[in-house]
């Protein structure tokens, strides 16, 4: 059995911008049954609210808001003439793919394998724009460390397994506790403590969402998650509780959020803690309203394509897709591959369809569909007649 299916998920590359295999963003049931306000629906909105919020907020990344009024005012929409995805993006489809190829039965050691065949051995560069915890990663495994010691360095503590963590949420809609199990999975390959319980707490947030529970029960699953003496779980609480208090405009409100969880004077803005505290006050704030919590992510800066990514996630997945404003969905296409070639072209939409098949009750745990079996190669792709790419013209195949 190949460690990953080479393409399950068709992704586009012909620039396309409409949902996953012709469906469209909003309106009419998708095909396979997919209708508003169901599971295929809220996939769709967790993981399109994903990017959109990480292309919103990649402008802000490591701003303050006093930089960001003084360059744009308050952000109200993308503020780039070419919005796209970060490594948030990317890499949430790089887990989304790794999961739905191997399910609740996903081990550390097919988490591992994957970033050495899809990341780690490919000639890409100096990381290509990776976070810091995914550089520190990836330096042990091609030092020839294997996980858990891969995770073991200076970031392991950042917010990059919250970043990814939506795709598990998705795949264990209303099982807070399998999706938090699963993350951790994921993660310990390249995080330890308080960056696993980041990414504990945003899988069980948004596997709670995905049945459309409230906003209350939504961070009441996060917190479950995670332990409650832990900074993850005290950040989250504070900055909760701030963002229900009343406020006389929301630059107040903002800053109350801030100033709940932010270490003044800190240097790095990507701690999960911090990250993980802002976007589910975000999200409070905002009742979990998508536009309102996606803008108030973006505009409270600090790691604002993380922030934002997480809480267009958490409310995409309490909404659907047709709570994400057209525009913003619109403008989100195939990832690029700036940070992970191998990515290049697969698109969120093609991950949510993926993750909630039509029969996901018989598929739940067993491999995705493989058309031809191996890993994305670094760049022999070709397309078949709809454009799509199709990647398996010298995909190696890799057993575990």
């Amino acid at each position: 059995m190949e460690l990953i299916a080479g393409n399950p998920a068709a992704p586009r590359t012909d620039g396309t911008r409409t949902a996953a295999r012709g469906a469209p963003v909003h309106g009419a049931p998708a095909p396979g049954g997919t209708v508003r306000g169901g599971p295929g629906d809220r996939a769709r909105g967790s993981l399109l609210g994903l990017a959109v919020g990480d292309a919103l907020g990649a402008p802000a990344e490591n701003m303050r808001p006093s930089e960001i009024r003084r360059r744009w005012g308050r952000i109200e929409g993308f503020v780039s003439d070419d919005p796209a995805g970060t490594d948030d993006t990317e890499y949430a489809i790089f887990s989304g793919l790794l999961l739905a190829r191997h399910g609740s039965a996903l081990t550390v050691s097919h988490v591992e394998r994957a970033w050495r065949l899809w990341i780690a051995d490919l000639d890409e560069g100096p990381f290509r724009g990776a976070g810091f915890s995914e550089r520190g990663t990836l330096e042990n495994l091609r030092r020839g460390l294997a996980a858990p010691i891969s995770a073991q360095h200076r970031h392991a503590w950042s917010d990059g397994l919250a970043m990814r963590a939506a795709p598990f949420g998705v795949f264990a809609a209303g099982r807070p506790a399998e999706a938090a199990r699963l993350v951790a999975v994921d993660g310990r390959v390249s995080h330890e403590g308080e960056g696993i319980y980041g990414g504990q707490a945003v899988a069980a947030g948004v596997a709670a969402a995905m049945t459309g529970a409230g906003v209350t029960a939504v961070i009441a699953a996060a917190l479950s998650a995670v332990p409650m003496d832990s900074w993850t779980a005290r950040s989250l609480r504070r900055a909760v509780t701030a963002a229900r208090h009343p406020y006389p405009d929301r630059l107040t409100m903002e800053r109350a959020v801030r100033s709940a969880v932010v270490i003044g004077g800190y240097p790095w803005t990507d701690l999960a803690p911090e990250a993980v505290g802002l976007a589910f006050g975000a999200f409070a704030a905002a009742r979990g309203d998508f536009r309102t919590a996606v803008l108030t992510a973006v505009n409270m800066g600090r790691d604002a394509d993380t922030t934002a990514a997480v809480a267009g996630a958490l409310a995409g997945a309490l909404h659907g897709a047709s709570a994400i404003p057209r525009p913003w969905a619109e403008a989100i296409g195939p990832v690029r591959g700036s940070c992970l070639p191998s990515m290049r072209g697969y698109h969120v939409l093609d991950i949510a369809e993926l993750l909630t098949p039509a029969d996901a009750d018989e598929r739940r745990g067993h491999p995705a569909p493989s058309p031809g079996g191996g890993a994305p190669p670094p760049g022999g792709a070709v397309s078949d007649s709809a454009g799509r790419r199709d990647i398996r013209a010298d995909a190696p195949a890799v057993r575990p």
